[in-house]
């Protein structure tokens, strides 16, 4: 015959059972969530870099629309960011004088830089930023 403490440990398993049931989801949530929000603030940071090296390429004398997307596609590839809209304002560098400003913007889905499969928080976030610097003299 099984003494107290036996049924005792059996029943406090059963409990343990149920108590990792109840916790465990929500420890999945929370660890998904951080990576998700992770990853959202590196992208985040890989684009404001993008677009400020993309407006530094801009600004100097000579520099054209093209080499400012060149430089902020650069910048996006080595932070692994894919599916960005650069827009670069003016279209036409050229016909800037000093002290003119130069804006680019660089805009990306969620989506299409998440890590997760499906991301649950941030699906269809919008992440955009923009850097204005004004034109050095010629």
């Amino acid at each position: 015959m099984p003494n107290q403490s036996m049924l005792l440990d059996r029943r406090r398993r059963g409990a343990t059972l149920v108590e990792f049931a109840f916790v465990v989801p929500i420890l999945f949530l929370l660890v998904f969530g951080l990576m998700e929000f992770s990853r959202m603030a590196m992208v985040y940071h890989v684009i404001t870099n993008a677009a400020r090296e993309g407006s530094r390429r801009g600004i100097v004398p000579g520099g054209t629309a093209s080499d400012v997307t060149t430089a902020v596609n650069d910048a996006l590839a080595a932070g692994q960011v894919s599916g960005a809209v650069v827009v670069v304002t003016p279209s036409d560098l050229s016909t800037l004088n000093a002290g003119d400003p130069v804006t680019v913007s660089v805009t990306v889905n969620y989506s299409t830089v998440g890590w997760l499969p499906v991301p649950k928080f941030l699906g269809s976030k919008i992440l955009d930023t923009e850097s204005v610097m004004l034109r050095e003299g010629k």
